[in-house]
């Protein structure tokens, strides 16, 4: 599987979704990676993850922590919702889960593998 992170901008957010010890991924332009997108102005890191995921699959979560010393900015966020509504920008056949130890072996960030490494589904 490829994850393709590369095409994130400085100023980007990426939303780290894990539930039942997998990882939300859905498909850009050079594979598989985290949903990512842009601040609106003023919009905090947690609230853009948040959006992002919404718009580009349907699912609501909750970007509850920001973690540390990655660019683009990487939020975790609680899965609010097991399934996704309708009107997604990304189809269904370009949204997955993927086991985290498939996602923590991938061209991520250096604290999001941390961070998936270290994760214990509950």
């Amino acid at each position: 599987m490829t994850i393709d992170q590369s095409g994130a901008s400085p100023s980007a957010v990426q939303a780290v979704v894990v539930y039942d010890g997998q990882v939300l991924l859905v498909r850009s332009h050079g594979g598989w990676g985290l949903p990512t997108g842009t601040p609106d102005l003023a919009e905090s890191p947690e609230a853009t993850a948040a959006r992002v995921v919404y718009e580009l699959t349907g699912y609501l979560v909750d970007g509850s922590q920001t973690l540390r010393d990655t660019a683009p900015a990487a939020v975790v966020c609680q899965l609010l919702t097991e399934s996704p509504s309708d009107g997604a920008d990304v189809p269904p056949e370009g949204i997955r889960w993927t086991a985290i130890e498939e996602a923590a072996e991938a061209a991520l960030p250096e604290a999001v593998r941390t961070y998936l490494l270290g994760h214990r589904p509950v």
